[in-house]
């Protein structure tokens, strides 16, 4: 615990109590905000910037690992401070009592690029309860022979259940992969009435 302080604070990641929460938010000083998040499928790790959403994390996921990502690819302002992940997190609770269809939260594509963030855009435009294929999204992309690239673009999707990976599937059907587990995927898909279509 101690060492896992000591390795946050030297990368410029802090729990401060509220007081300095609302300080460092009043002076800016916040660039990431994060909070642990309950799902169905156990406590996720939420980020959001200024711009959006740009991290959510499974509960199989390294913390520190996805906080120190997060400070060396967006910045090393990272804070947790839970209120400002409210929005995402009331989104998701709908989402998951099947009373919200899609998300308002903008999203912050910091940490795709290229090929990758081409492919995670034509998802985000999957409808839900809908399903599409690796091909489809290869394609999507512009490049219509790249399905393997396009699958792994989806196993390293940065920000899953709102940008929807869940909703691509083999061209012969088969769930695929996915990176909170098939499990998931497949309580996903049944929660939109997505299977059997």
């Amino acid at each position: 615990m101690i060492e896992s302080r000591l390795k946050k604070a030297a990368r410029g990641i802090a729990e401060a109590p509220d007081l300095d929460v609302a300080r460092a938010e009043r002076e800016g000083l916040a660039d990431v905000a994060y909070a642990r998040v309950d799902s169905p499928f156990g406590e996720w790790i939420v980020a959001v910037t200024p711009r959006g959403l740009v991290r959510l994390a499974f509960s199989g996921d390294d913390e520190d690992a996805v906080l120190d990502d997060l400070s060396h690819r967006v910045s090393p302002r990272v804070l947790h401070t839970p209120a400002r992940l409210d929005k995402v997190r009331r989104e998701l609770d709908e989402y998951f009592e099947g009373e919200r269809r899609s998300f308002e939260t903008p999203l912050d594509w910091s940490l795709v690029s290229g090929f990758h963030l081409k492919v995670l855009r034509a998802t985000a435009r999957i409808p839900y309860g809908s399903v599409s294929t690796y091909k489809d999204m290869a394609r999507s992309a512009g490049s219509p022979r790249a399905a393997r690239a396009a699958g792994n673009a989806l196993h390293n999707n940065p920000i899953p259940i709102v940008v929807p990976c869940h909703r691509v599937l083999h061209s012969g059907g088969g769930l695929g992969g996915y990176g909170g587990g098939l499990e998931m995927k497949e309580a996903l898909l049944t929660l939109e009435g997505a299977l059997g279509r």
